[in-house]
């Protein structure tokens, strides 16, 4: 999710924490998860300090994709963050934990595409990518369709990480939201996974499945 550094008065500290996802999703396979993503921020106009994080817990199962970043964000023009900092990928039961170094950019494209971009450089030398793209189209000051992107690219093969080398996956959802109020919105909707090339072939090895289809029941809510 873009994160743009909205203005705030000169000299201010402000802040703010924002789930954007906290859902439970029925997976086509049976594989029901609890997902989250969420970030927040404590700072001024132009400088902040960062943190994300997202996962996913399989019901009766472990704990997965936990990812928690710290950043130091500088706005660069209007509605554009750069950022830079730390990235830990926790443990999963196929991979273990892994830390990297991270810089990115976030904000809004022109016709209000929210886009960040980050870059990863982990501990052991690998290098990473993400690209998430999302637009909220209001169909009534209250009820939001949002559609949503996510996708993974690797410069080289990381097979203990369960990642080959070039595109690695691609995440499409879409999800209509009720914002009762500013601040807290149930939503539903739909969200599909799919993985490619290397990527796929060791999740097979696995005995898993690199893709899935997944209703979503969820909140987004900020403080």
């Amino acid at each position: 999710l873009a994160r743009p550094g909205l203005s705030v008065a000169v000299g201010k500290i402000h802040s703010l924490v924002q789930i954007d996802q906290l859902e439970y999703g029925f997976d086509n396979k049976g594989a029901d998860a609890l997902r989250f993503n969420g970030f927040g921020w404590v700072g001024g106009d132009y400088d902040r300090f960062w943190f994300n994080t997202q996962g996913t817990q399989v019901i009766k199962g472990a704990l997965e994709d936990a990812d928690v970043q710290a950043l130091y964000g500088r706005l660069v023009s209007p509605f554009w963050d750069v950022l830079t900092g730390l990235r830990y990928v926790g443990p999963r039961p196929s991979a273990p934990s892994r830390g990297s170094a991270v810089l990115g950019v976030q904000g809004i494209a022109p016709y209000w595409f929210g886009v960040q971009a980050f870059s990863f450089v982990s501990s052991k030398g690998d290098v990473s990518g993400r690209l998430e793209i999302e637009y909220e189209l209001l169909l009534t000051q209250r009820w939001i369709l949002q559609p949503r992107l996510e996708t993974n690219v690797a410069a080289q093969d990381v097979k203990e990480m369960g990642v080959g080398s070039g595109f690695n996956d691609l995440e499409l959802g879409l999800r209509l939201r009720y914002e009762i109020r500013r601040e807290f919105a149930p939503y539903i909707g739909v969200s599909s996974d799919r993985q490619y090339g290397e990527t796929a072939s060791l999740t097979r090895d696995r005995g898993e499945d690199p893709q899935s289809l997944r209703l979503v029941l969820g909140i987004r809510a900020s403080f």
